[in-house]
């Protein structure tokens, strides 16, 4: 009986829902704000990705959003990562921008970034003011519903260079591709089991 109920209790945790999504895409909004509205901001945002400096990605981030700077953040030189914890488990919800792994390395254009910061802005500022359209999302991500999230997403996120939204991991994966970039550009907002 115990363990049936711990196995339960596991599985909830494993639950996307609108309450992560929600908070995440809050953290979020001032940063990706702050990107598509300032290019000395980007610019900086950017140079420290390609090093790839990470206390100075810390110091940028806490400028703008203080509530995403407390969460974990990462770089790969080809993008970045800010991990939000979900409750009590060890589960993360994380949120970031990167090329696809093999494409390049210590690139990250400022151009792109700020055209996509634009692009997912309007999705993010949804994903947090709206409690039904959250909860929508997490249902049909945990469904698997590729169309209804497709169609959810794009109605917020019109942009032609929005090439693809699948679900991975749990969670979205956005590919966009800019004419005046040679490399598609990812916008992740993933649940991962730690």
């Amino acid at each position: 009986m115990a363990a049936e109920k711990g196995n339960c209790r596991a599985r909830r945790r494993r639950r996307l829902s609108s309450v992560p999504l929600r908070k995440a895409a809050a953290a979020m909004v001032p940063f990706y704000r702050a990107i598509a509205s300032s290019e000395r901001y980007a610019r900086r945002w950017s140079k420290a990705i390609a090093r790839p400096d990470l206390v100075r990605l810390e110091e940028l981030l806490k400028l703008v959003s203080p509530a995403a700077a407390k969460q974990g953040l990462g770089t790969n030189g080809i993008g970045y990562f800010i991990s939000f914890p979900v409750g009590d488990s060890i589960a993360l919800l994380t949120n970031g921008i990167t090329i696809p792994p093999g494409t390049v390395q210590f690139t990250f254009q400022t151009r792109v970034h700020r055209s996509l910061a634009r692009a997912v802005l309007p999705f993010y500022r949804k994903l947090a003011a709206s409690r039904s359209y959250a909860a929508a999302l997490a249902k049909a991500i945990r469904l698997g519903d590729k169309r209804a999230v497709n169609s959810m997403v794009r109605s917020i996120v019109p942009t032609p260079a929005l090439r693809s939204v699948t679900i991975q991991d749990m969670g979205l994966a956005l590919l966009f591709q800019y004419s005046f970039s040679r490399y598609p550009y990812r916008n992740l907002l993933v649940y991962e089991m730690g």
